[in-house]
């Protein structure tokens, strides 16, 4: 069986898996990416006319990126959110934040996946200290004290003395480490979709907390708008179902034709929606980065920057090691555990607080969360704490 010696060994190569491999690009360290899919041949082919997955890239994880060179270069696909309109389940109920009031540009971009992807993927070949097994699949992993043994289903062993998780919400690597896991299954399906839309944004994303769930309409460059409708799992299915002119109908009603009439230009797509606690972010020799160690509702829309700020801080605390040789030392690793609880911990709580408060028909949590949220736009040291966190 061949073998193969690495300092660090990334698991998924997803957005946040690519993010740690080209931030850790001047580390000096020998690094492995094992990967599904196949990354290379990926990154020649042309992205679809409009990717139905998008993120609300917040300005910290932009600058990340920026300084990875990853940035995506194609200006006329980025929309930058200068506001944000939020509204509850009763009318007059209502929160507004403004890139202006910030004394900021803008809230947060919004970057279709496949732009992301596009970014990071294109740096690969320009990473010499970069060893890429893609497409791959793990086999099995052998924990060995001073350092693990990753095995690849075509007999590839890679040693590493440190592995990390990037591989998702159903981690390979995290459930044979043995790292327990609490989940929460939401019973709801995020329904996503693009439209062109009758009305100009104006760089606004709305979102409506519904008694079926959260309606968000993000901005996309011109009048298009990306939809993310967390629903009932039956009424996702429904909308699922739909006649393109039907779902934009359906929309239309929800929203309050709050930008006229929508076409559809993208085909609805729909995600299953869980929260996943991860109690511990680390392992023998591991460490859990993006989905691996953390799931939430995407109704703060904050699970990337998550996962970015994870890929940020694993590789500062690598940097910052000193003459510390073994990156896959329980010191370092703690290191990464305690800078990155917090931000989790807390995002996790909001997230999770607000599906079940707004998910809930009782008449004295309606009154209460729509009060909150009224008296929330009045409180202006309170809407900018909001806001710096938003911003990263």
């Amino acid at each position: 069986m061949d073998s193969s010696e690495f300092d660090l060994t990334i698991v998924g190569g997803g957005l946040v898996g690519l993010s740690l491999a080209r931030a850790l690009g001047r580390s000096g360290l020998r690094l492995a990416l094992v990967e599904r899919s196949d990354l290379l041949a990926e990154a020649e082919t042309e992205p679809e006319a409009w990717d139905a997955r998008v993120y609300a890239i917040s300005p910290a994880s932009e600058a990340f990126l920026r300084e990875l060179h990853a940035w995506p270069a194609v200006a006329d696909r980025l929309a930058p959110v200068t506001q944000m309109r939020i509204y509850g389940d009763q009318r007059g109920s209502e929160l507004a934040f403004s890139a202006y009031d910030a004394h900021v540009s803008k809230l947060a971009t919004i970057v279709e996946n496949a732009a992301l992807m596009a970014g990071l993927r294109g740096t690969l070949r320009r990473q010499p200290d970069l060893t890429l097994f893609s497409p791959a699949r793990c086999a099995e992993v052998l924990w060995e004290g001073d350092h693990a043994t990753l095995q690849l289903e075509d007999g590839a062993a890679l040693r590493s003395k440190l592995l990390v998780a990037a591989d998702g919400a159903d981690s390979w690597l995290r459930r044979h480490a043995g790292l327990a896991v609490q989940e929460t299954e939401y019973g709801q399906t995020a329904v996503v979709a693009n439209f062109a839309a009758a009305l100009p944004h104006r760089g606004a994303a709305f979102q409506w907390f519904r008694p079926d769930g959260v309606l968000a309409l993000l901005p996309l460059p011109g009048n298009r708008a990306s939809m993310v409708w967390s629903a009932r799992k039956d009424m996702a299915d429904d909308l699922l179902g739909l006649a393109p002119n039907a779902l934009c109908a359906a929309v239309e009603r929800a929203c309050d034709a709050a930008l006229g009439h929508l076409t559809l230009i993208t085909k609805p797509a729909g995600f299953a929606l869980r929260l996943i606690r991860v109690p511990r972010l680390i392992g023998p020799r591991l460490a859990l980065v993006g989905d691996a160690a953390h799931n939430l509702h995407p109704l703060a829309g904050q699970g990337v920057n998550l996962g970015f700020q994870d890929a940020r801080e694993l590789t500062a605390v690598l940097a910052a090691r000193g003459h510390e040789s073994d990156v896959g030392s329980r010191a370092l690793l703690r290191c990464y555990e305690r800078a990155r609880r917090e931000d989790i911990v807390a995002m996790t709580a909001v997230t999770h607080g607000l599906q079940r408060l707004f998910n809930n028909s009782a008449a004295p949590l309606a009154w209460l969360r729509n009060l909150g949220l009224s008296l929330t736009d009045h409180v202006l040291p309170l809407k900018a704490l909001l806001i710096k966190h938003a911003l990263g």
